[in-house]
């Protein structure tokens, strides 16, 4: 199974949307990148890999900024601009999940009930600037409004587990040893292997259950 590559318009420029179709989808997986690496961050990969397998498509979605080569993501606004964009132009009959990584998660919480997405996949949610827990963005996390999964490694500096309080519709995966970008260190419980087996297993589960 390949990996189909569109080019979408945007009032920001041009973004590309990433797609691993499933042979007979049940649910389609909608993914933004966060504001460091793009759509290869090690768990979009893995979830582009091994989701279509298990009936849910997936469709990673690359922001106008990195396609410029811009080293800097836009500002919020200009996230949820261009993510509103490549939304309208997935065609899908299947019932839509919103998610990303990091700031990708944050555009996800935002955009999903308005979309008419019927969940939210939170992967890293940055409840706070590193080292600075009083500039909380819990408010995003706790409006969502559907039902929601957020993945979150242990040793996030971006906050941990521990600092997820408990949400209405909201429910927690922690990934043992990981940190933001959910690597391990190689003393870690788990290899990076089995890391990403840990989220995909999770992510699978909840749409099955919650979703499905």
């Amino acid at each position: 199974m390949s990996t189909a590559v569109r080019v979408i318009a945007t009032p920001q420029g041009p973004a590309r949307i990433h797609s691993d179709r499933s042979r007979r989808p049940v649910a389609t997986l909608v993914l933004n990148h966060g504001a460091g690496k793009g759509v290869d961050s090690r768990e979009l990969v893995a979830l582009a890999a091994a989701l279509p397998r298990q009936g849910i498509s997936v469709f990673r979605i690359e922001q106008p900024w990195r396609v410029a080569g811009r080293r800097v993501a836009s500002r919020p606004e200009l996230l949820d601009e261009a993510t509103t964009a490549c939304m309208n132009a997935i065609r899908v009959r299947t019932p839509i999940i919103l998610g990303g990584r990091s700031a990708g998660a944050r555009v996800a919480c935002r955009l999903a009930r308005p979309m008419g997405a019927v969940g939210c996949l939170a992967l890293a949610f940055p409840l706070h600037p590193p080292g600075r827990p009083e500039a909380t963005r819990l408010p995003e996390l706790a409006g969502v409004g559907l039902p929601t999964l957020v993945v979150q490694g242990e040793r996030d500096s971006f906050g941990g587990p521990g600092d997820i309080p408990a949400l209405v519709d909201v429910d927690l995966t922690a990934v043992p040893d990981a940190d933001h970008g959910f690597a391990v260190l190689k003393r870690a419980t788990l290899t990076e292997a089995e890391t990403m087996a840990l989220i995909v297993e999770a992510v699978v589960e909840w749409v099955t259950l919650r979703i499905g």
